[in-house]
């Protein structure tokens, strides 16, 4: 774990739990992509760049998942490195207590309030700025989180996030974190027409072909989609809905299940019902959801 992946004479990673992307853009110069998940993540990233002899210029978060971030006050604070971020995700960098905030809807409670979920706050710019490395190439890639992106660089090896997730993740998880599945479908479609000579997806295995997987992470979606389907022939409320998902994929229910299954859910709903076979009615102070 924290190993360090060579891929290109100027391109590297560093496998952990959400994969840390660096590109070498001088003889010691280097950027991040990613920070890994927590003070102790940023130390072992350090320690990586020390032993190398490189020196931290700038972070690039694709998106602001505690996962993600967690290692960038750390890294920021040792090293005085910039950090960019796309539109909202730099606004929830800077304020992370956004992240938990948005999953359970309301203030979160402590159980919520955690480096799983709100990971330290960081001094994000936007990729807008003018300090921006402009030698990375920003992918867009909506859907899993409300400004994601991937960075391809210049030796065409792409950092694609969260975008897709392994097949031993998908069937531990079952129901993966989507926030806009509408936009998460369409990121699918443009990267399995994405040109590269390797990629690197976050929580999946690096590879010169992602085609397989791919499909994979879309039919993922549609079992979802169909499972919803067919559990609301009858009219469920979102809480009947929920249960009924935990009980029959096998999930434990906790805070931390509660909102990613919980908000993914109510994603799927909006998607399905902005797509015309989901109903919402108001009945006796509910609202219930229901197949067309």
């Amino acid at each position: 774990m924290y190993e360090l992946i060579k891929i290109t004479d100027k391109t590297y990673y560093i496998d952990c739990p959400a994969k840390i992307g660096i590109y070498r853009f001088s003889e010691k110069g280097v950027y991040l992509i990613d920070s890994g998940s927590d003070k102790e993540a940023g130390r072992r990233v350090r320690k990586i760049l020390d032993e190398q002899g490189w020196q931290l210029a700038a972070i690039i978060n694709t998106h602001s998942n505690a996962d993600h971030i967690g290692g960038n006050r750390y890294l920021q604070q040792q090293t005085g490195c910039k950090i960019f971020a796309k539109g909202i995700e730099a606004a929830f960098t800077r304020f992370p207590v956004l992240e938990p905030s948005f999953l359970y809807g309301g203030f979160p409670c402590k159980e919520l309030r955690h480096k799983f979920l709100m990971a330290e706050k960081s001094e994000a710019e936007d990729i807008s700025h003018p300090d921006f490395p402009r030698e990375l190439e920003v992918i867009p890639l909506p859907g899993h989180f409300f400004d994601m992106i991937g960075v391809r660089t210049p030796d065409n090896v792409v950092f694609l996030a969260d975008c897709i997730s392994s097949p031993t993740t998908i069937q531990k998880y079952k129901i993966t974190f989507i926030y806009d599945v509408a936009e998460y479908l369409k990121t699918l479609d443009n990267i399995e027409k994405l040109q590269g000579d390797f990629f690197v997806p976050a929580h999946a295995e690096a590879s010169a072909d992602i085609k397989k997987i791919v499909n994979i992470n879309r039919e993922a979606v549609t079992e979802i989609s169909g499972f919803i389907l067919k559990k609301l022939a009858a009219p469920q409320t979102y809480e009947e809905l929920l249960k009924t998902a935990f009980d029959e994929y096998g999930l434990t229910m906790n805070f931390e299940q509660y909102v990613l299954v919980g908000s993914t859910l109510r994603s799927y709903l909006s998607y399905l019902s902005d797509s015309g076979e989901l109903t919402a009615e108001f009945s006796e102070n509910r609202l219930l959801w229901r197949k067309k």
